[in-house]
């Protein structure tokens, strides 16, 4: 019974939701979607047949978008099934990283595609007029099918997601989603945005019409396409954090969070949230760990418990908070994903969905140990079980690694120079490798003075041609548009 004189706490409570979601929408930049089903999906053993499924059964069109499709079996497998889709008179297009693919899968894999009939687009090679321009990556793991499924993941294309039973290699342990209802539109949408940046746009006549679009159940989600320098999934994942009151749940690939996100960590940590993070043990640079390590402290100093996971490799990147919040996607808790890469995710508000989610964490942490400050404030490996770790095997995640852990160093070597924050023991390795690097390139630059100058000159040359093309392709389209052609 409310008070009078006094808001109604039913009242206030729905006012407050109401602030929250419409915040919500705001931060990421889209607004939040009901109608949906959404199916969650583990491990390449449930993702990939689904998707091959959505494609055999594709009758219109096909939009695929992967970071890595590997010219192995499983590449393999998928190209057979968009060529026949492409053979059958079905429009499939298909989006490539060039970084993502290099020494990864030959240039005949693409031409047998195109030849097929599959339209193949590469994104970012290197161009004349953007020198720097490779260093963004379209790092998104998406598939949509007729405007009526549509899959977000973080599985590349390789047989490292399936695992190699003959070298006794485990699958890569990794999420993705279905999604069928009225969302399925924003994640083609999401597919043209990036079609449009490498060439001729979809014509919009094939895009589903709003009065087409059916409902497919009642989950709310958002979809959140990133690109560079946009932070969309950044200020949400802030915002959510901020908002959680009881449980925290965070899986990634490649951490290295921004000061920021840490601080937002440790401060919901502090405040009595259950907050988590599990990440993998195992990495084809043995430097990577430490790096990695350096990054826990004081996450744990705070309360935020640490979990590293037992098998071959966890490429996943999801998070659950409260038993109601939920995000599976391609972006990785780092500065590359947050603010260099085009990234795909989508973020469910729906108490089913994020339980299955919470499920799904409890037994991915027993598969892991547990990373504990011991009495002397050191890092220990609590129920560490040697049976089970492993060193990775090639699947395309070191650059992913080698991001995160220059992220890492320039935290700690930025620290150490301007002096803004306190050290931890555990950063004097950063601090060594990097002052050693310092020094012998210091004496190599002194005795070797070209060695320095020649690339200098290269890149200063290689920027300078580049802005000049850029300027005179700018000025020939401005010219385009002073003088149009008249038809008649």
């Amino acid at each position: 019974m409310s008070v009078p004189g006094q808001p109604d706490n039913r009242e206030t409570t729905a006012q407050m939701n109401g602030y929250a979601d419409h915040a919500l929408s705001r931060a990421a930049g889209v607004p939040v979607i009901g109608g949906n089903r959404v199916r969650l999906l583990k491990d390449a053993r449930e993702n990939y047949p689904a998707w091959l499924d959505a494609i055999d059964t594709a009758k219109r069109r096909v939009h695929f978008e992967n970071y890595i499709i590997r010219e192995d079996g499983t590449g393999r497998r998928f190209a057979e099934a968009l060529i026949a889709k492409a053979q059958e008179g079905v429009r499939v297009r298909l989006i490539y990283d060039w970084v993502g693919n290099l020494g990864k899968t030959t240039r005949r894999f693409w031409d047998r595609l195109r030849a097929s009939g599959v339209e193949v687009r590469c994104y970012n090679p290197p161009r004349l007029d953007s020198p720097l321009g490779w260093l963004s990556r379209d790092h998104r793991k998406m598939l949509a099918v007729d405007g009526e499924v549509g899959f977000i993941a973080g599985l590349c294309i390789g047989q490292a997601w399936e695992g190699i039973p003959e070298r006794n290699v485990e699958p890569w342990r990794d999420t993705g989603v279905e999604v069928r209802g009225l969302a399925v539109a924003d994640i083609e949408r999401a597919f043209a945005q990036v079609w449009a940046m490498l060439g001729e746009p979809i014509p919009g006549h094939e895009f589903i019409n709003a009065d087409e679009l059916r409902r497919a159940g009642d989950m709310r989600l958002r979809v959140v396409a990133s690109v560079p320098a946009v932070s969309g999934v950044l200020r949400l994942d802030q915002f959510v954090a901020t908002l959680a009151r009881k449980r925290l749940w965070l899986t990634d690939a490649y951490y290295a969070g921004l000061t920021t996100y840490v601080q937002t960590l440790v401060a919901a940590a502090r405040d009595g949230v259950d907050v988590r993070l599990l990440v993998p043990n195992a990495t084809d640079i043995p430097l990577l760990k430490t790096l990695s390590r350096a990054g826990y402290r004081p996450l744990l100093k705070a309360g935020v418990r640490v979990f590293e996971w037992k098998g071959t490799m966890l490429h996943a990147k999801t998070a659950v908070a409260d038993g109601w919040w939920a995000r599976v996607g391609s972006t990785n808790l780092n500065i590359a994903s947050w603010f260099g890469n085009c990234e795909l995710d989508v973020f469910v508000e729906d108490a089913s969905f994020a339980g299955e989610m919470e499920q799904m964490y409890l037994e991915d942490l027993t598969n892991a140990t547990e990373i504990v400050l011991d009495e002397k404030q050191k890092l220990r490996v609590h129920d560490v079980d040697p049976v089970h770790h492993h060193v990775m095997q090639g699947g395309g995640g070191s650059l992913g690694r080698a991001a995160a852990g220059a992220v890492r160093i320039s935290n700690a070597v930025g620290a150490a120079f301007t002096d803004r924050r306190v050290l931890e023991p555990v950063e004097a390795r950063l601090m060594t490798i990097a002052g050693l690097l310092l020094v012998v390139l210091t004496i190599f630059f002194a005795f070797f003075p070209r060695g320095l100058a020649y690339p200098l000159l290269f890149i200063f040359a290689w920027l300078g041609v580049g802005l000049l093309y850029r300027s005179y392709k700018l000025r020939r389209e401005g010219k385009r548009g002073r003088n149009p052609k008249v038809d008649g």
